[in-house]
């Protein structure tokens, strides 16, 4: 079995990974109720937190789970803030010391990237192997609040990625536009309630998409129009049409991710279609590209939304699923290759 830490941003997580089984205990402690007083995450509080928590979700872990019979740690080393991972990998190496096991390092990403497959091998452990290669090669969009971008996975399950975002990712636009509207923190959520009143063809946005078939994802403009625009409304105007300004700002964002998705579906031959990352959990975003999917003729599959945040499970997951993360023995750390392949 597989012991998962991740902290790389404002979440300490545990869980137990049975490749026979599948996923056992997932433990997650979040700190938005510290971090929505000052309008995003801040980092020294962050690492404060993960110091002050792994302890006590371990010692929850323990009560629940039986920790014998773990053969490997395997913990998130990046990307993230620098003193939250510091201290998810102090963590994992003291675990792995004390079970006297391989400790993995693995991608924060490539969790992401794997983690709507997690379903599929729950549903039949012992056949997953098989039923995964009949939906490669896959097509996948990350979509959160630090990363956006369109990635493959091939028969051989090597992960190659194909366009990311020229500046902000789709979930720090949502949050951002969140925060010029007033609405607080963490926006994207807040937006998608308020655009659900709303008409999503009352204001026209831009939509990023670059000339000349480019892949690449690009939402400041879109931050900036919003921006002028509100400036230009009285704060009761604004009031009043919050919830047509939230569904047609929110209606750009998914425009562009869906458009750029499509166009990327019409250059490969690919047998499946996936979404995660915490975005994911748009419900207009994931009725469009399950909608994308269907027409083409092909599965689709979105990351259960207890993995599409920042979680531990989908550390073990990829950890044990990934061919390029391979265990070492015990006296180091074996890292998986960043994300950001050829």
């Amino acid at each position: 079995m597989i012991l998962a830490l991740e902290s790389s941003c404002d979440e300490t997580a545990l869980a137990v990974f049975d490749p026979a089984l599948g996923l056992g205990p997932e433990l997650v402690h979040s700190q938005i109720a510290l971090h929505e007083r000052y309008g995003g995450v801040v980092p020294d509080l962050a690492t404060r937190e993960h110091l002050r928590n792994f302890p006590l979700l371990l010692r929850r872990l323990r009560e629940g789970a039986d920790l014998e019979r773990i053969g490997t740690v395997a913990v998130t080393h990046g990307p993230g803030l620098a003193g939250c991972l510091a201290i998810g990998l102090a963590a994992a190496k003291a675990l792995a010391l004390e079970r006297r096991v391989p400790l993995v390092g693995v991608n924060h990403l490539r969790g992401h990237a794997w983690s709507p497959f997690i379903a599929l091998h729950a549903a039949e452990p012992a056949t997953f192997d098989r039923r995964l290669a009949a939906v490669l090669p896959h097509l996948g969009l990350i979509v959160s609040g630090g990363n956006t971008l369109l990635f493959e996975i091939n028969r051989e399950r090597r992960i190659s990625v194909l366009s990311t975002t020229r500046d902000d990712a789709a979930g720090e636009a949502l949050d951002k536009g969140a925060k010029l509207l007033g609405l607080g923190y963490p926006g994207g959520p807040l937006i998608e309630q308020r655009a659900t009143a709303g008409r999503p063809d009352a204001y026209r946005f831009p939509r990023g998409i670059q000339p000349g078939g480019d892949l690449s994802f690009s939402f400041s403009g879109l931050k900036t129009s919003l921006r002028y625009l509100v400036e230009k409304m009285s704060t009761d105007e604004v009031t009043a049409r919050m919830n047509d300004l939230c569904a047609s700002y929110q209606q750009a964002v998914i425009d562009a991710l869906v458009k750029k998705t499509a166009a990327a579906l019409a250059r490969g031959a690919h047998a499946s279609l996936g979404v995660s990352g915490g975005v994911a959990n748009n419900r207009r975003l994931r009725t469009a590209l399950e909608r994308l999917a269907r027409e083409q003729g092909m599965a689709f599959y979105a990351a259960q939304p207890r993995h599409t945040g920042d979680n531990a499970g989908m550390i073990g997951f990829a950890a044990w699923c990934d061919p390029d993360g391979v265990a070492c023995d015990g006296e180091g750390l074996t890292i998986q290759p960043d994300l950001a392949l050829t």
